[in-house]
C-alpha cells in the first residue's frame, strides 16, 4: 500500500503520524507524572495544615471558651482545598467527602491509574488538661481533577495547533511539489518526440534545478535528433556523390577504353577476313594498343577498388596497408618528404576502426598533396589507453608544412565524410591550420571485429 501512495500523500501521512505520536507522548508523560504530583501535593498540604494547627492550638487555653474557639478554628480550616480538619469523632463535610466537582470529575480509568489514596493524620491537643485530637485528612480528588483538566486543556490546545500545523504544511508541501505534475507532462511530451517542450522552474530549489536540467536535456535531445537527421541526410548525399563520381569515372574513362579496345578488335577482325596475309607490323600495332588499354583498365580498376575498399587492409593489416599507401605517394610525389611512425598491432583496433584510420590518413594526404603545396608531410599513428573509458584508442596525426587553409575555407565532402565516420565511432577530429601548415588529428576508439 505504501508503494502506491504519491509523494505528497506519503509526506502528509508521515507528518500526521509524527504529530499524533508527539501529542500522544506528551499526554502520556503528563499521565505518568500525575501520581507523583498527587502524592507530593497531599504530603505538602498535610504538613502545612499540621504546622498551622500546632501553632494555633496553644493559644486555645487562653480563650474564654476553648471548645467554641476550637470549633470555630476547625470550621475555618475545613474551607481549605485538598484537606479537611475535624475533631476526633466528627464526620467529614460533604464538600470534601465527595469526589470533587461533578463537571470536572476525571474518568474512572484515570483515577485508577493515578491511584489516589486518602491520608489521615491525627494531631493530639490538650485543652485545660483534657487530651483531644484533631484529624487532618487529605482529599486528592481535587488535585486529580485539576491534573485531568490540565491534560484535557493541553490536549485540546495541542490538537488545534497540530491540525493547524498539518494544514499549513500540507499547503506548503502541495505548492512545493506542484512542479512534479508539470515535470511529468513535459517528460511525456519529450518521450513523444516534442523536444521543444519546456517546464517552468519553480517549487523547492531542488525541483527548480531538476526543471532546469530537464529543459537542458530536452534541448540537447532535440539537437542530437537534429544532428542525427542532418547526418543521415549528409550520409545519403555522400553516397549519392560517390555513386555519381564512380559513374562519371566509369563513363569518362572506362567507356573510352572499351571503345578503343572495340576499335582495335574490329581492326583485327577485318585483317583476319582479308584474303591477304596480315602484316606483322599491323598485328603488332593493334596488339600493343590493346595491351596498353588493358593496362590502363587495370590501373583504373585498381583505383576504383581502392576507393571502395583498401586493397590488402584485411589481409595484411593496417600497418602494412598504410605502408603501401605511403609508398605509392612517395613514388608519385618524390619531391615531398614523407615521415611516418606507424605503431599499431594487427587487428588491435577492429576492422571498422582500422578502415576509419586508413581513410583518415588517405584523405589527409590527398588534401596535403593536392592543395597545400607542402614539401614535407608527417604521418603518426600511435596507440593510447584510457582516453575513451575502458576502450583503448588510436591517435592519428597528419601534419604538413604547406600554406594552410584559407580563412573562408569550407570542408569538402572528404573531410565531412571523415568527420562523420569518426564521430559515429565515438571519436573526435580536430583540424588546426596556421601559416606553418595544417595538422589533422583524430582520436579513433577501438572497436570489435565483426
Amino acid at each position: 500500500m505504501w508503494q502506491k501512495l504519491s509523494l505528497r500523500s506519503r509526506i502528509n501521512l508521515l507528518l500526521a503520524l509524527g504529530l499524533t505520536l508527539g501529542l500522544a507522548i506528551n499526554i502520556a508523560r503528563l499521565v505518568v507524572e500525575a501520581a507523583p504530583r498527587v502524592r507530593a501535593e497531599d504530603q505538602s498540604v498535610i504538613r502545612l495544615a499540621r504546622e498551622f494547627v500546632e501553632t494555633i492550638v496553644p493559644s486555645l487555653n487562653e480563650a474564654p471558651d476553648p471548645d467554641a474557639r476550637l470549633n470555630q478554628i476547625v470550621s475555618d480550616l475545613s474551607r481549605l482545598r485538598h484537606v479537611s480538619i475535624t475533631r476526633q469523632g466528627d464526620v467529614a463535610t460533604a464538600d470534601h467527602a465527595g469526589n470533587g466537582d461533578g463537571e470536572r470529575s476525571p474518568p474512572a480509568w484515570f483515577i485508577a491509574l493515578v491511584h489516589p489514596e486518602t491520608t489521615t493524620v491525627s494531631v493530639p491537643i490538650t485543652i485545660h488538661g483534657k487530651p483531644q485530637s484533631l484529624l487532618i485528612t487529605s482529599h486528592p480528588n481535587d488535585e486529580v481533577a485539576e491534573i485531568w483538566d490540565g491534560i484535557v486543556t493541553q490536549l485540546a490546545v495541542s490538537s488545534a495547533l497540530a491540525i493547524a500545523l498539518f494544514l499549513v504544511t500540507m499547503m506548503v508541501v502541495g505548492r512545493a511539489l506542484a512542479p512534479l505534475q508539470a515535470l511529468s507532462q513535459t517528460m511525456a511530451n519529450i518521450e513523444a518526440g516534442q523536444y521543444a517542450s519546456r517546464v517552468e522552474p519553480g517549487g523547492a530549489p531542488e525541483l527548480a534545478v531538476i526543471c532546469a536540467k530537464l529543459n537542458h536535456l530536452a534541448g540537447a535531445l532535440g539537437e542530437a535528433v537534429e544532428d542525427k537527421r542532418r547526418l543521415a541526410e549528409r550520409t545519403v548525399s555522400l553516397q549519392d556523390m560517390e555513386r555519381k563520381e564512380i559513374a562519371r569515372e566509369l563513363h569518362d574513362e572506362f567507356g573510352p577504353y572499351l571503345f578503343t579496345l572495340r576499335a582495335h578488335a574490329g581492326a583485327l577482325t577485318r585483317l583476319s577476313e582479308d584474303g591477304r596475309a596480315p602484316s606483322a607490323d599491323a598485328l603488332r600495332k593493334h596488339a600493343t594498343a590493346i595491351m596498353e588499354q588493358i593496362n590502363a583498365l587495370q590501373q583504373f580498376n585498381r583505383r576504383i577498388l581502392e576507393k571502395l575498399r583498401p586493397v590488402g587492409l584485411a589481409e595484411l593489416g593496417l600497418s602494412e596497408a598504410l605502408g603501401v599507401l605511403l609508398r605509392l605517394w612517395r613514388e608519385s610525389r618524390p619531391d615531398v618528404a614523407i615521415e611516418a611512425n606507424i605503431a599499431c598491432a594487427p587487428g588491435e583496433g577492429g576492422e571498422v576502426a582500422d578502415l576509419t584510420i586508413y581513410r583518415t590518413v588517405q584523405e589527409a594526404l590527398t588534401n596535403a598533396f593536392r592543395h597545400a603545396d607542402a614539401t614535407s608531410v608527417s604521418v603518426t599513428v600511435e596507440q593510447a589507453e584510457g582516453i575513451h573509458g575502458s576502450r583503448g584508442c588510436a591517435v592519428v596525426r597528419v601534419s604538413d608544412n604547406g600554406r594552410g587553409l584559407a580563412p573562408d575555407h569550407k570542408s569538402g565532402f572528404g573531410l565531412v565524410g571523415m568527420r562523420e565516420r569518426i564521430l559515429a565511432l565515438g571519436g573526435t577530429l580536430n583540424i588546426v591550420s596556421d601559416n606553418g601548415g595544417v595538422t589533422v588529428e583524430a582520436v579513433v576508439p577501438h572497436g570489435s571485429n565483426p
